[in-house]
């Protein structure tokens, strides 16, 4: 039987909501209003992905490309606007996994929480590369491996050498950091957050200063998708890989919820206000910024992307300064991204759902953290990293990899919220006064399942822009490595399922069997 959720739940009464679930409170309740949002946006990061694909984005598809940031918004704030009514709900570590097992079969959330685990180690190695983009273009020091020519470039061979040398060292900042402590793990994101928004406001107003053409440049191609089947369109389609870069990882605040208080208030707001600061900001700084680049034609655009954009315009001194502004933005959002990792494998641990499940779901008595989920993301992030080193186009897969191995998850919820929709079993009649859709809840929940599978086809389709031709596991690297994970997973399942020495889904900490 679910918990009931119709009761109100009383500011202070939250490890008393969470016993109705059969969870015990062992992570430290600490998170307000401002950290909630703060870990939902420090995921999304403007600084980090629009610094970090802003090149790809416009030498795909010209200016005009700046169209797919408006469509996959909304897009995904269907997405958002589901998972808010999910978070009023369902106030639990894990997020997507413990959506998904509430109103879905088993095996979709299993598949849920093991895809969307893997999707996070993925997405945590592809913006650790990101600093490579950012830091030797501050100072060559940086350039560990190669020289100037490499700088800022992952293209390279020595470019993607030092790329991975670079991530090495944040994701073991970052590992330290989640092994602390939430206490600790929220100062620094909030603070880097704080800084990410003054800089992103700052450096708009400074570009304003310097507008050199209208707005009429968003509709400039310059030739891009010419000679193609699908002409402009095609070219589009490869461009959006971007915008869906950036707009992922707002539902970090659900997956915080035992760590926030009043979760059933503060994490549905958080979720919808990271997604629309982020859409406000991305989308104004890239306006102005084309707007304001002396040469709107310049190679550079395409190839250093913001980075260049900026000192180009606003000088090296000034481009400087916002750069390292940049880089402390990837360094939250990486450790955002590992924090959701480590929450979600706490999460099917303590289920069950896991092997090695009982050393998984330990909490540490004294940081109040899940200790050994850190350090497990933290290795196999730092594995994923050196097993790519010197791979010059692994940039770009581990990206396009990352954004699809959350797009299923996202839509193993979106989906059967769907089904219950049509069924009439959704909103329950005891919803409570937790976010609601209301009417709009059938239209905003079909365009998130349609929006959602034809991103997912899209971001896989075997493209040579993306992935290459010299070998077929490279261009098909997607697909293959989709399916292979999805594989891993039935397997891990069904042994999970039938065996019982595999330890079977139950709750390792709490006293209630685990609702699949």
């Amino acid at each position: 039987m679910r918990p009931d959720t119709t009761s109100a739940v009383r500011p202070g009464d939250d490890t008393h909501d969470l016993a109705r679930f059969g969870y015990k409170q062992e992570l430290e309740r600490s998170l307000g209003s401002f950290s909630s949002f703060a870990a939902g946006f420090s995921y999304i990061s403007i600084m980090t992905g629009v610094f970090q694909l802003f090149g790809f984005g416009f030498a795909s598809g010209g200016p005009a490309f700046i169209w797919s940031w408006p469509l996959i918004f909304l897009g995904q704030l269907c997405v958002a606007l589901c998972f808010a009514e999910m978070a009023g709900q369902y106030p639990l570590a894990g997020g997507v996994y413990q959506w998904s097992k509430q109103i879905a079969r088993p095996v979709t959330s299993w598949m849920a929480g093991w895809i969307m685990a893997v999707g996070a180690v993925v997405t945590a190695a592809a913006v650790a590369v990101a600093y490579q983009v950012i830091l030797p273009q501050v100072s060559l020091a940086f350039q560990i491996v190669g020289g100037a020519a490499d700088a800022g470039q992952t293209a390279t061979p020595n470019g993607a050498k030092n790329a991975i040398l670079l991530g090495l060292g944040l994701v073991v900042f970052t590992t330290v950091v989640n092994m602390v402590g939430v206490r600790l793990m929220a100062k620094i994101n909030n603070i880097g957050v704080a800084v990410e928004l003054t800089a992103v406001t700052l450096l708009i107003v400074m570009l304003a200063v310097h507008i050199r053409r209208g707005p009429q440049v968003v509709l400039q191609t310059q030739g891009a998708g010419a000679g193609t089947s699908l002409g402009y369109l095609g070219a589009f389609m490869i461009a959006s890989i971007m915008s869906a870069y950036v707009f992922y990882g707002f539902d970090t605040a659900g997956a915080l919820a035992e760590e926030t208080r009043e979760p059933r208030r503060h994490a549905p707001r958080a979720i919808l206000r990271a997604i629309t600061a982020a859409f406000v900001a991305g989308g104004l700084l890239m306006l102005v910024g084309m707007m304001a680049v002396g040469n709107i034609k310049a190679q550079e655009l395409g190839t250093l992307g913001m980075p260049y954009l900026i000192k180009s315009t606003l000088g090296n001194g000034l481009g400087d300064v916002f750069l390292v502004c940049s880089a402390i933005a990837v360094t939250v959002c990486c450790l955002a991204v590992q924090t959701a990792a480590i929450r979600l494998v706490f999460a099917m641990a303590r289920d069950g759902r896991l092997p090695f499940g009982r050393a998984l779901s330990q909490v540490s008595p004294r940081s109040r953290t899940p200790v050994v989920p850190a350090l497990l993301t933290g290795v196999l992030t730092i594995v994923l990293l050196l097993v790519n080193i010197g791979n010059q186009r692994a940039f770009y897969i581990l990206t396009s990899v990352a954004i699809i191995l959350f797009y299923i998850p996202y839509l193993m919820v979106t989906a059967p919220m769907l089904l219950r929709r049509l069924r009439g079993d959704w909103p329950a009649p005891g919803h409570g006064p937790w976010f609601n859709l209301g009417r709009w809840g059938l239209p905003v929940n079909l365009v998130a399942v349609v929006y959602g599978a034809a991103m997912t086809v899209n971001l896989a389709w075997p493209r040579p822009e993306v992935y290459g031709t010299d070998h077929w596991y490279y261009q098909w690297g997607a697909i293959v490595f989709t399916a292979v994970i999805v594989a891993v997973g039935l397997g891990l399942y069904l042994r999970y399922r039938r065996g019982t020495a595999a330890n079977p889904a139950a709750p390792v900490v709490a006293g209630q069997p685990a609702e699949g």
